[in-house]
């Protein structure tokens, strides 16, 4: 990889980063002051949609909720590991790679944001519930949005980067 300076590397891109974390964190404390807990104060928005203020003690979509407490600190763990890693990785990405950095950085701003929720309440607030009848996918944030936004991105950029290098070797 080439040595690229911090002007012609994807750390440029880091500004998106901060943007999704400020929004997350924002949009957070909005609901955390605004909205009474638990599903009996939630607001239905549209007829596939509510505001619902929930605590997640675990990963994505409340993978391992319940596990006891030690998964705070585990998640806590891959969101820096995973964080420091991509950040390395958009140092040796040239920032005219839009989509990779972009997509760096929503993973980033979204690990980041949940991670201080980890660290300054325990668990990781979250209030975006989306339903088809009474079936209900598990409530999440405008984190966990931003980090699955940012790896389908880096799916498609791995797929498009594949087909270019096919097509360049035919």
């Amino acid at each position: 990889m080439k040595d690229l300076t911090v002007k012609q590397s994807g750390v440029r891109w880091l500004w998106l980063a901060l943007l999704v974390f400020v929004l997350d964190i924002g949009s957070k404390l909005f609901v955390m002051y605004t909205m009474g807990y638990g599903w009996a104060n939630r607001i239905e928005v549209l007829p596939f949609f509510n505001l619902l203020y929930v605590h997640n003690y675990g990963a994505a979509f409340s993978f391992l909720s319940d596990a006891g407490g030690w998964q705070r600190w585990f998640f806590a763990a891959i969101a820096l590991t995973v964080s420091g890693m991509l950040a390395y990785w958009m140092r040796q990405t040239p920032a005219s790679n839009k989509i990779l950095n972009i997509a760096y950085a929503l993973v980033i701003g979204g690990a980041i944001g949940n991670l201080f929720d980890r660290l300054v309440h325990g668990f990781v607030i979250d209030f975006l519930d989306f339903f088809i009848g009474k079936n209900h996918w598990p409530a999440f944030n405008l984190a966990d949005t931003a980090i699955c936004i940012g790896a389908g991105l880096i799916v498609l950029e791995s797929i498009l980067s594949s087909r270019k290098q096919a097509a360049e070797t035919e």
